[in-house]
């Protein structure tokens, strides 16, 4: 019989259920997302209570959908961190609330290494180096000895979160990665600073000069066309630097911006010119969603060697590479 798993994902903005089994079948993937008012970012307590408000109906559409019930279900796995604190506390409740209700093991997932399994469970990837970008998280990743290792970082925010802060900027509503990305169609090159320190890369102060540019009058399509390209050049060039150095052969880009198709189409140019593979997770699992925390969770309790824990807590400050990687 197939182990089934309810994933519950709450980092940030979105709320997230999602139902999967152990042969990677997703029955429900359904997200609801905290939308803040024009020109705000993310309000974590405000985040929390939308949280609070949807998840009773998440749950419910999420088994009319998947014609199970809570019967069929085996483990419930829930995104431990890194994430808002606030955010995390609601997803940690409903688990509690539903395991201790229906008498299910919980298993703590780390939000980041969950965007990494799902997109190798969506593509053929076996052994990548992988860019991870999303709202606050921008890293270059591939596994050795026994963890996903960071071989380079943000210094300061993520690749979301720099868009959304320059499209506030500019009067875009959040989010507005989609929008930049809209808008730089038949942009022109305007000069942005390029900011990479060996492996690792600084955002805010081209968001800065962007947002300067634009109070000087330079269309914004230009600079939505150039902070894209400045931007993703960045993250390519470490992508291309951590690929050399493993000496691996596929690339796999995951995590919310990994919906963007200008990141798709250089990332994809990079690898095909070092003779690597590239993948790049689905669109539908791209952005924070329930089923990557359900899959995660399934292939950690699958190995029989995670410890559950009978009353876990939340670590919104958790690194990606402080997680044991026990399945690979």
């Amino acid at each position: 019989m197939n182990m089934i798993s309810l994933g519950i994902e709450s980092t940030a903005h979105s709320f997230g259920i999602g139902i999967m089994d152990d042969r990677g079948k997703c029955y429900a993937n359904l997200t609801e997302m905290y939308k803040a008012p024009k020109g705000w970012g993310i309000h974590p307590m405000e985040a929390a209570k939308h949280h609070e408000k949807v998840y009773k109906l998440l749950v419910e559409n999420a088994f009319r959908k998947s014609n199970l019930s809570w019967n069929d279900i085996d483990i419930i796995s829930f995104s431990q961190g890194p994430g808002l604190p606030p955010c995390l506390h609601i997803g940690l409740r409903v688990a509690k609330k539903y395991a201790k209700e229906h008498e299910k093991p919980l298993v703590p997932v780390n939000h980041c290494i969950a965007h990494i399994e799902i997109g190798r469970q969506c593509t053929q990837s076996k052994d990548p180096v992988v860019l991870y970008v999303s709202g606050a998280n921008t890293q270059v990743l591939s596994f050795v000895e026994g963890r996903y290792r960071c071989f380079g970082e943000t210094q300061d925010i993520g690749i979301g979160n720099a868009f959304d802060k320059f499209g506030r900027g500019i009067g875009m509503a959040f989010p507005a990665g989609p929008k930049i990305e809209q808008e730089a169609q038949g942009g022109k090159w305007v000069d942005l600073p390029y900011s990479v320190k060996g492996m690792d890369l600084s955002f805010s102060g081209i968001v800065s000069e962007a947002i300067r540019r634009h109070e000087k009058g330079i269309p914004d399509r230009d600079l939505c066309f150039s902070i894209q390209e400045t931007c993703f050049s960045m993250l390519t060039e470490v992508t291309e630097r951590a690929l050399a150095h493993t000496n691996k052969g596929e690339v796999l880009l995951t995590g919310g911006v990994a919906a963007n198709r200008r990141l798709q189409e250089m990332l994809e140019i990079m690898a095909k010119e070092r003779g690597a593979r590239y993948w790049v997770v689905p669109r539908e699992f791209s952005g924070d969603n329930g089923a990557m925390i359900s899959w995660n969770g399934i292939i950690m309790h699958n190995t029989g060697k995670y410890k559950l824990e009978k009353d876990p807590d939340i670590k919104p400050r958790q690194r990606t590479d402080e997680v044991e990687v026990l399945w690979l």
